[in-house]
């Protein structure tokens, strides 16, 4: 269950309207590190996590306050927006809102679909995408994920922040850039906390030591014709999972054979000369069963 308290998290006031700094806001709202991204991933998160506790607590107390971040935001767009699209550029702009809204610099959909208000787009109009949302069912990479959400909201707000003089929407982004801080700080103590209490380590997922190819899992593969990638952290010493050794491999050589794809089923009409036979296997759209196995083996090969 929610509730709403229709008081403002933090107060959206501003000097003037200003309609094309509405529109960059808008990035803020639903663009793909936009707070409507952190809230629904978050509120999946919560909703998804398996253990009653302090974890699921944490993910949703934040989950939570991002719901009243958009809320925040929506309501200074719609401020931005006040008396727009007002222009005296020309006759026309100040008779037609849409020309006008395109001549001001805001989104003409603003205008057209919204009413002068707030959308759930990024800066470009498109709209905001569920794929945003990350949300695996694993806490660690779960939170991984959110340390860098909160890490690019914060670097756009910040670069936002330079890009508006009133010191309204200053104050609003400010507030914002000190919420996107303690997340972030929030979650990396929370991946430290997995470890603690033995639930998680470092790597994504974890305990496949023994399942993995291990002498593949400590080298990096200097492929690229910069000089330097082997002067890092990355290249010696132990892996910050403490079960592996880093190492650099200067001379890499492929481990595979020639990169040659199946015949193909005549079926999908792709070009072949039929230099590598005819198909195997069954046609599209069957399942390889019992019955597909036995088909197989009593019909030769041609």
């Amino acid at each position: 269950m929610f509730t709403h308290t229709q008081r403002l998290q933090f107060e959206a006031k501003l000097e003037k309207p200003d309609p094309a700094y509405a529109r960059k806001l808008e990035e803020l709202v639903g663009g793909a590190y936009g707070e409507m991204s952190v809230m629904m991933q978050y509120l999946f998160q919560g909703w998804n996590c398996r253990m009653p506790g302090k974890y699921k607590d944490l993910i949703m107390d934040i989950a939570t306050e991002e719901i009243g971040h958009v809320e925040m935001l929506a309501t200074m767009v719609a401020r931005l927006l006040e008396g727009a699209p007002a222009t005296t550029t020309t006759k026309m702009a100040t008779n037609d809102p849409a020309i006008g809204a395109v001549l001001g610099g805001m989104d003409p959909q603003q205008a057209i679909v919204a009413g002068g208000a707030a959308l759930p787009a990024d800066s470009n109009g498109y709209p905001w995408n569920g794929r945003y949302a990350i949300a695996s069912g694993n806490l660690l990479a779960d939170f991984y994920a959110n340390v860098a959400a909160e890490a690019q909201s914060r670097l756009q707000t910040a670069r936002l922040g330079n890009m508006t003089d009133d010191p309204g929407v200053k104050d609003m982004l400010e507030f914002n850039l000190a919420r996107d801080t303690v997340h972030q700080n929030q979650w990396l103590a929370a991946i430290e906390q997995l470890r603690e209490d033995g639930l998680e380590g470092v790597v994504v997922p974890g305990g496949l030591e023994d399942e993995e190819r291990r002498q593949h899992a400590q080298e990096l593969w200097h492929l690229s014709d910069g000089t330097e990638s082997g002067a890092g952290l990355w290249t010696s010493g132990p892996a910050p999972d403490g079960e592996h050794e880093l190492t650099v491999l200067t001379s890499s050589q492929p481990l595979g054979d020639k990169a040659t794809v199946p015949p193909p089923d005549p079926k999908l009409y792709a070009t072949y000369d039929g230099s590598r036979g005819k198909p195997k296997g069954p046609v599209l759209g069957t399942e390889t069963g019992v019955k597909g196995k036995i088909k197989d083996a009593l019909t030769p090969d041609e």
